[in-house]
């Protein structure tokens, strides 16, 4: 089973994936977790990628799309995968298309997760990342028991360049103006599958499974 998940930043689509992959036993390949492994390694990549994220820009096509085709022909992707945070525009859509009709593949589902845009600055700007071990918490949701301090290692927590308010709003800008239109370029596939993503997450998450089949 080879599947898309869209959504806006900060829609859950990390948290669903994770949970979808140990259920179909399937890899999870997150170009977002590429590219920050890429930006924190301080490769040359990673340093051009890292110009864009901060502004809350997209990354350009050619980076994105060079690492998710290597990605795709690794021995562990032969019996389908999940795509999280890609393609994020109709240009990125066709190639990966063309790319996966050349290894005689294509994709059968799109999960497309809906959250209201003042839902998403919440939960986005909450979010902390410890500098040690990269441990994830939440203000609102999932607070560490000491203010500012990890659970985990007792590292100090940070505010990722990219979740300020004001990144935020840029991202979810961007979403709206070129990546929407991925909705309608799969809808006319027949392979858009649209997810409620409000409300607790192991109810979204039978959500996306009832569609999946």
């Amino acid at each position: 089973m080879n599947i898309i998940l869209l959504g806006p930043p900060g829609a859950g689509k990390g948290t669903q994936a994770k949970m979808l992959i140990e259920k179909y036993g399937i890899p999870q390949i997150s170009t977002g977790d590429m590219l920050r492994a890429a930006v924190k390694a301080g490769t040359q990549l990673g340093l051009e990628a890292k110009k864009y994220m901060d502004k809350g820009e997209l990354v350009p096509d050619e980076v994105v799309i060079g690492l998710v085709k290597e990605r795709l022909q690794e021995p562990d992707c032969e019996k389908g995968f999940m795509l999280d945070g890609f393609p994020r525009t109709v240009a990125q859509a066709e190639v990966l298309d063309r790319e996966l009709e050349a290894m005689g593949k294509s994709i059968d589902h799109v999960i497309c997760i809906e959250v209201p845009n003042e839902e998403l600055i919440a939960r986005l700007t909450g979010r902390r990342t410890c500098k040690e071990c990269g441990a994830g918490y939440h203000l609102k949701f999932d607070p560490p028991k000491v203010d500012n301090v990890c659970d985990k290692c007792g590292g100090e927590l940070y505010q990722r360049d990219d979740d300020n308010e004001e990144t935020v709003k840029a991202r979810l800008k961007v979403y709206q103006e070129q990546t929407f239109p991925l909705i309608e370029y799969y809808d006319k596939q027949g392979k858009l599958r649209r997810i409620d993503g409000v409300g607790e997450i192991k109810t979204i998450f039978e959500r996306i499974t009832k569609v999946l089949g």
